[in-house]
């Protein structure tokens, strides 16, 4: 493990990642948040979620800062008297684990298809990229909505594993497209090139080649799309907990957290809503700074 961090650390990227502040800052932010999502059971002051520890009377305290606020609630709490800065822990958790399970699917799916139909070519190609069209011809967020409000639907006492299957589900429809059109495209250039070309000849599988030979070398613009897409899905799935189709109310996600507090928006407690909005602008930018870092870091045109 350390003779590999130190490969990458010497390698172009790596000095590319320790010479660009922007990057490592980004970097930073990013690994805060998730290690402070991932860990909330031990890192969060109070867990927001369990009904014995709720304290109505605490509702709507502002933050520790103003004159009514108190330190053991640095950031405030919300109408039930939730401590802010532990659902902002706990939240995110649920955003992030939304948002990287969609684009896990989507990359699986879209490469999948894209090495398909740019292997194979022909009808399949065809086929693939008129699907690829009417996906695209629907916007994202209400394919979004249709497929988590049929599933809420059908299943109105399902289980919270499965309320959050059909959110990623819904995420995940119309994300593949990007990826199998940009894996499509990288593929009619590798196809023909002389080491597939020397893999045909000497009898190796078509699978084989696009799964040895091509897939590799199709992956970094997957790479670079893919983190892009996570701060993507997790702004689509807030706007989706936002317009109440998103996560379930027993774990609400930072876009819950947002349509909670914005009832209270005009009425003065302003910090239940701006400080989940803080934290959902903070991920997302973080995770577009290092996509865009990441872009720039495997062209070698940009080098």
């Amino acid at each position: 493990m350390k003779m590999t961090l130190a490969r990458w650390w010497d390698s172009d990227i790596g000095y590319s990642f320790r010479t660009s502040p922007v990057a490592m800052l980004a970097a930073a932010i990013a690994l805060v948040c998730v290690f402070c999502s991932l860990f909330a059971g031990w890192v969060a002051p109070h867990n927001p979620f369990n009904l014995a520890t709720l304290e109505l009377s605490d509702a709507r305290l502002p933050p520790a800062w103003s004159a009514q606020g108190t330190t053991k609630y640095l950031l405030g709490t919300d109408d039930q008297g939730r401590d802010i800065l532990s659902a902002l822990m706990y939240g995110a958790r649920i955003s992030l684990v939304v948002g990287l399970a969609s684009v896990a699917l989507s990359v699986v799916v879209g490469v999948t298809f894209g090495l398909l139909a740019g292997f194979r070519g022909g009808w399949i190609d065809a086929v693939l990229m008129r699907l690829c069209d009417v996906m695209l011809s629907f916007p994202a967020i209400l394919v979004a909505l249709l497929i988590a409000g049929v599933g809420r639907a059908l299943f109105p006492n399902a289980h919270e594993s499965l309320a959050f299957g059909v959110l990623i589900l819904s995420i995940s429809l119309t994300g593949w497209v990007q990826y199998a059109r940009t894996v499509r495209g990288s593929t009619l250039v590798e196809r023909n090139k002389e080491y597939v070309q020397a893999a045909r000849v000497t009898g190796v599988s078509p699978l084989r080649i696009m799964r040895k030979h091509v897939l590799p070398n199709v992956m970094g613009p997957v790479l670079v799309l893919a983190t892009i897409q996570v701060a993507t899905a997790i702004i689509t799935e807030a706007t989706l907990s936002f317009l109440g189709v998103g996560a379930p109310p027993t774990s609400p996600s930072l876009g819950t957290l947002i349509r909670i507090g914005n009832d209270y928006l005009f009425s003065g407690e302003w910090w239940i809503t701006v400080f989940p909005g803080a934290m959902l602008v903070l991920i997302a930018l973080s995770v577009n700074l290092l996509g865009d870092w990441l872009r720039d870091a495997l062209n070698p045109r940009l080098r």
